[in-house]
């Protein structure tokens, strides 16, 4: 099976060379610059789950991108998905499957607008990792999963040879058939994390040690919950952990996203906030998720300008 990654950051760096490592025929889309860096320096990997090195990785450019492939892993930012469809067309043909492996859902009205939904996975990944100076990945904990499935939840061909590719390859591959609700329970978690932190510019330990702090965490969390079971994706056991993990005194959990904004750099905004109030029954009913989104879009204006 021919595997194209969309990117050698971080986490298309460390699933991408995992696969290498163990054999798969593995191609890296990526630019110039990444380029010229893996050429140089090989794709290395710093993990407590082991360590490996990859000298010369095989990449392509956009501009010659001509082949098809049979599984694409879309592990690009939100905000680089347009770009990252436009890149991808050539390389997608009649059979290939596309892996996304974004937080949020909207990736896959884009990519189904885009592709048909026939060509469209649904997945997600838990891993924390960076580029060191070198472009290596550094892997910064052991959680290192990447769930994916049929969106029907069924066991289809496809879906077996793609399992059979995945797994044994130095990563949790976690075949799921209810994808979906996997991503949605994701999602609320994760809009939650993000939206408190960002809102409060701290620590899940300092907030909840704060005057209202841990009862507005509970209220956004309730929130995005309403809004997944509008959907028809409501957690059940996940929401329990969510919950617990929200609320832990002492905690120095922060979102991604909060670090993003710290160090002025993008934030998916409009993808992991914006799109989860856009499908509350109405902004009213989502007071603190309304918050949250206006203070990011403040945050994103002053940083164009």
């Amino acid at each position: 099976m021919r595997i194209l990654i969309v990117g050698a950051g971080a986490t298309g760096g460390y699933f991408g060379g995992r696969l290498l490592q163990h054999g798969r025929d593995v191609t890296f889309l990526v630019r110039e610059r990444r380029a010229a860096q893996l050429a140089q320096h090989g794709l290395a990997i710093h993990s407590a789950m082991g360590d490996a090195t990859m000298p010369s990785p095989r990449t392509v450019l956009a501009k010659d991108l001509h082949q098809h492939y049979d599984l694409i892993l879309l592990s690009c930012k939100a905000y680089g998905l347009e770009q990252a469809m436009d890149d991808i067309a050539p390389a997608v043909g009649p059979q290939t499957a596309i892996l996304p492996i974004l937080n949020g859902m909207r990736q896959l009205d884009l990519l189904d607008a885009r592709f048909g939904a026939q060509h469209v996975l649904g997945g997600q990944c838990v891993i924390a990792a960076t580029l060191d100076e070198n472009g290596g990945v550094r892997h910064l904990n052991q959680s290192h999963g990447l769930t994916f499935g049929e969106r029907d939840g069924s066991a289809s061909e496809r879906m077996q040879q793609i399992t059979a590719v995945l797994s044994d390859a130095g990563f949790d591959a976690r075949p799921s058939h209810h994808v979906l609700q996997d991503m949605w329970d994701k999602w609320v978690f994760l809009a939650s994390l993000a939206g408190i932190t960002c809102l409060m510019r701290g620590s899940v330990g300092a907030i909840v040690a704060a005057p209202g702090g841990e009862a507005t965490t509970l209220a956004l969390l309730e929130e995005c919950r309403a809004v997944a079971e509008r959907a028809g994706h409501a957690p059940r056991e996940a929401l329990e952990r969510a919950r617990a993990t929200l609320t832990e005194a002492g905690s120095s959990l922060t979102a991604s996203m909060l670090r993003d904004l710290q160090n002025g750099y993008p934030i998916e905004a409009d993808h992991v906030i914006g799109d989860m109030l856009a499908r509350a029954a109405s902004p009213a009913a989502a007071p603190v998720l309304s918050a949250v989104y206006a203070h990011l879009k403040v945050y994103e204006e002053a940083r164009s300008e």
